[in-house]
């Protein structure tokens, strides 16, 4: 795990938007709005909290980093190659024709890539059978786990709710990217989640909230200083779908799968100096 200070993360996280924004420019593919809500959340685990080699992405005690929603790939591979667990140069296939790296992430595309996503509601379970593997074999390692907001839509999250809460799950860490947009339009009028937290803390976790795109209050929130004993934790991260390119923030249900070309490109790769 390295130590870096906010200024160097959110320099990080900017670079790895300008990466997220040329693959899926290049590939014309890929969920765009939504890989750049969560590149500050996958940045501060990257390169401030988790415990990870990527000389040795598969050493035992390793944190491990599950992404559930998995359109969201393109921010995962990106942090990963710039992480070291890559060659950069390995982005400019995504979602070409013959990549391992497709829209939604697949286990071992790259190395680093824990598991495969695509239909939404898995990740929590999986992560959940990871987090009891860990914990019977005593080992000190945590399971990260990153969902959408729309995701929790879904009842296999509510069951791992539950399940996760009933074996005592304290190595277990749910993100959830709370930017408030799906694709069929904003997420409480699609299905109101509220009152959110209350739910969570009501089915037994530990419920915190943050800035999603503060790197003071992610770090803070992933310490493990807030593990408290037998209790899973949720980390309700709000954010801004499109985050770092101003016309996707100001129209972020348009920009759910819609890719860049031309100007639109232009300007994204501008104000991200990319």
């Amino acid at each position: 795990m390295l130590k870096r200070d906010v200024q160097e993360l959110q320099r990080l996280a900017r670079v790895i938007r300008s990466h997220i924004v040329r693959m899926i420019g290049v590939g014309q593919k890929g969920h765009l709005g939504g890989s750049c809500s969560i590149a500050d959340v996958v940045t501060a685990l990257y390169f401030a909290k988790m415990r990870h080699d990527p000389l040795n992405p598969q050493w035992p005690q390793r944190d491990r980093f599950l992404l559930s929603k998995g359109h969201g790939g393109a921010a995962l591979y990106a942090t990963l190659a710039h992480r070291g667990f890559a060659p950069l140069d390995a982005l400019s296939k995504y979602a070409r024709d013959g990549s391992a790296m497709a829209g939604h992430i697949v286990k071992d595309s790259m190395p680093g890539v824990e598991t495969t996503a695509g239909s939404l509601g898995h990740g929590l379970p999986m992560a959940i059978g990871r987090a009891l593997a860990l914990k019977g074999s005593r080992s000190k390692s945590r399971v990260f786990v990153l969902v959408g907001d729309g995701e929790c839509n879904e009842g296999t999250t509510w069951e791992g709710a539950l399940v996760a809460a009933q074996f005592k799950l304290d190595n277990l860490v749910l993100i959830v990217d709370r930017n408030g947009e799906q694709s069929l339009g904003k997420s409480d009028d699609v299905l109101n989640l509220e009152p959110f937290a209350q739910k969570w803390r009501a089915f037994g976790w530990t419920c915190l909230r943050c800035n999603g795109h503060n790197f003071t209050e992610l770090r803070k929130a992933c310490d493990i200083k807030n593990r408290v004993a037998g209790k899973p934790t949720v980390i309700i991260a709000k954010t801004q779908k499109g985050k770092g390119v101003t016309y996707m923030e100001k129209d972020p249900l348009s920009w759910h799968y819609k890719t860049p070309k031309d100007e639109f490109l232009e300007r994204a790769r501008k104000e991200l100096n990319a």
